[in-house]
């Protein structure tokens, strides 16, 4: 028994070596703020209940640093720049942004973002009934791009 809770414990720090890349630019060359207006209210809801997940700047909670954990946050970052990064908004063309902009005004009226367990951590990311239709608003004043 001692020998199996030894290797698991080697285990363990030895994954602590395999990190993965931050996901923390500064660049913000091509972030959706260079081609619209949004008002600031509307940025800091995308701020605090959006951009860890959807834009180049994730701010990292503690326990980023401790494997399997790290690995785990990183694959949920890259997952949803996948489906929409503000950082990378320029870069999109027309179609890409109106799927974009029809995607997350469905998700955000049906309030499936931000993400339950993503709530669960980060109680400010939670959106008020105010903030959600504020943010919906703002949604319906692009979704014609």
């Amino acid at each position: 028994m001692k020998k199996i809770l030894l290797g698991v414990l080697v285990v363990l720090i030895l994954i602590q070596f395999i990190t993965p890349q931050k996901n923390n630019s500064k660049d913000y060359t091509n972030d959706i703020t260079t081609e619209l207006k949004i008002p600031d209210e509307v940025l800091q809801i995308i701020k605090t209940s959006c951009a860890d997940c959807h834009s180049n700047s994730t701010v990292y909670p503690w326990y980023n640093k401790i494997a399997p954990f790290s690995w785990y946050l990183a694959q949920h970052v890259n997952e949803g720049k996948e489906h929409l990064n503000f950082s990378e908004w320029t870069k999109y063309n027309k179609d890409q942004k109106n799927h974009i902009v029809k995607d997350l005004k469905e998700v955000i009226k049906k309030r499936e973002m931000p993400l339950t367990t993503y709530v669960l951590i980060h109680k400010n990311a939670a959106m008020s009934e105010s903030q959600n239709k504020l943010f919906l608003d703002w949604i319906n004043t692009i979704e014609k791009y």
